[in-house]
Parts: structure tokens; sequence; C-alpha cells
């Protein structure tokens, strides 16, 4: 079982690896990713600059705000929309080796948890293995905690993780729209 589990982390890893080298050959080296993350962390900056400086009652600042905020918006759901093709590209890689390990690993325990997973989890982790005993580990339990961990982890690494000032303004493709005040 151990040496499943150490196998099951070097895959993840392996994975996470080749996912970030797809990313990197497909998004980041790119002139149009490059520039657009150089305007997104331009703009988060200034407006975080500007909003830490005060609010004030003047109609002409807020406006001019209102602006800043709005490009920011429209920068970020840009450069979402070019990080979106390398998804479909590691999408499809992740799906393909995937159901290569699922092969290897069906129906082995590769670990058991110290701890009974609450029903809404026990599908994950306890499929495709035999038996009742809910606190043996199927793979794909084990796969999805390593990769979810260690994924973001290399991105630090690596320097591809996004910084914290464009983080921290939210705004991407998924984003809702804002509320428009009166």
């Amino acid at each position: 079982m151990l040496s499943d589990c150490i196998l099951i982390v070097f895959i993840s890893i392996c994975t996470a690896l080749l996912g970030e080298g797809l990313t990197w050959v497909l998004v980041y080296r790119t002139e149009k990713y490059q520039k657009l993350k150089a305007e997104v962390e331009k703009q988060s900056k200034k407006l975080e600059k500007q909003k830490e400086a005060g609010e004030t009652t003047d109609r002409n600042v807020k406006k001019k705000l209102e602006r800043q905020e709005e490009r920011l918006k429209n920068n970020s759901r840009d450069l979402s929309l070019v990080k979106m093709k390398s998804m479909f590209a590691i999408g499809f890689a992740f799906t393909a080796l995937l159901s290569m390990f699922n092969t290897i690993f069906d129906g082995r325990v590769v670990a058991t948890l110290p701890f009974t997973p609450i029903s809404l989890i026990q599908g994950i982790s306890h499929r495709n293995l035999p038996g009742d005993d809910f606190t043996h580990c199927s793979f794909i339990f084990l796969y999805i905690l390593c990769t979810m961990s260690i994924r973001q982890n290399i991105q630090k690494m690596l320097g591809l993780a996004p910084s914290r000032a464009a983080s921290k303004q939210g705004a991407g493709f998924f984003t809702p729209p804002s509320q428009l005040t009166k």
C-alpha cells in the first residue's frame, strides 16, 4: 500500500509538471499573455494605491476609479481567455492519463484513511473498491487530493501563479458582472 501511495504522489507531481509545461508552451511564453499580464499587474497596483489613498466624494474621481476598475476587469477577462486554449489541451491530456491510471489501479486499495468520509465523498474515496469498509481509499481520491495540493505549489515554485494584487481584484472570465449602482 505504501508503494502505491508513493507512486500516486509521483504520478501527481509528473502530471502537474506536464500540465504546467503545456501551459507554458501554449500560453505563458506568448507575447500576448506577457503584455496582458503586465497590464493587469500595473492596473491592479495603481487601483490599489488609489483605493488606499482614501475615498473622496468628488464625482470625477469616483468615475475615474470606476473606469479603471472596468479596464482591469476587461484585461483580466482577456487574460483568462488566453489561458483557455491551454485548458482544453491539458483537459484532454489529463483525461487520457486518468483513464489509463484508473485501469492500472482499478479495484486496488491504495491507502487506508484514518476516518470514514462523509457520504457525499464516499463515492469518490471508495470508487471501484470491493467491500463496505469506507476507510479504504481508491486511486482517484488520493490522486485528486495530491494534484490539488501539488499543482499550486509547483505554480508558485515556477513563478506561474497569479500575483496577489491581481488575485485580490478577483476579476476573471467567470466573475459575474458588477451591479450598477445609481
